[in-house]
């Protein structure tokens, strides 16, 4: 690994912790790249049940670096969003069962990944956007569609057209998450033990 990302393996279940806070955990080229050999790994390995994101200190994750967006041209742009779009596809068609614990900030990419997953758990202090607006972009990784899916139309069109921040009680109310919990990850953890034998088989 990088350093970007801390891979740990707690029983049957694969913890992806994102590991840069200091920089609000992009999701890079590279990190996308490494994300995605990991997925396969898993997919491979029967004792793995159950896969969790999470992120460091106040930090879940964000969207792509910024860096590499402001290299996007017209030529490479559909590139660009194929490769964040065939990591979130593999998400959400992986075997295991997916969870996001989410410990902070989740904006852009993140929140495409956190929508990808199975389910989504969140700390208090969480706070979700899709601040592409801002920018002048919007996001191409799947999230125009698995939003308001999840949340309805009306309230995913706010979010993405105004970049609201949605702070982890609202995102409980509007359903963009199942939980709030004091430990994301340790309840992340439970839940993987409370499924019923061979659900995944």
């Amino acid at each position: 690994m990088s350093g970007a990302l801390i891979v740990e393996t707690l029983a049957k279940t694969r913890i992806i912790r994102f590991n840069r806070p200091e920089i609000r955990s992009p999701l890079s080229i590279f990190v996308l790249e490494e994300l995605t050999a990991i997925l396969d790994e898993c997919a491979l390995d029967p004792a793995v049940e159950t896969i969790i994101f999470t992120g460091k200190e106040n930090v879940f994750a964000s969207g792509a670096d910024l860096r590499e967006i402001a290299l996007v041209s017209g030529e490479t742009a559909r590139e660009f969003a194929v490769r964040g779009q065939n990591l979130m596809n593999k998400i959400a068609e992986i075997r295991q069962d997916t969870i996001a614990a989410i410990n902070g900030f989740c904006f852009g990419g993140a929140l495409d990944l956190a929508l990808a997953c199975d389910k989504r758990i969140a700390s208090l202090n969480s706070v979700f956007s899709h601040p592409g607006v801002n920018l002048g972009i919007i996001t191409g990784w799947g999230g125009t569609q698995r939003l308001p899916r999840l949340i309805g139309e009306a309230a995913a069109l706010e979010m993405i057209f105004t970049a609201t921040r949605i702070d982890a009680e609202e995102a409980l109310r509007i359903g963009l998450i199942c939980k709030v919990a004091e430990n994301p990850l340790l309840t992340a953890i439970e839940t993987s033990k409370e499924k019923p034998p061979g659900e995944n088989e």
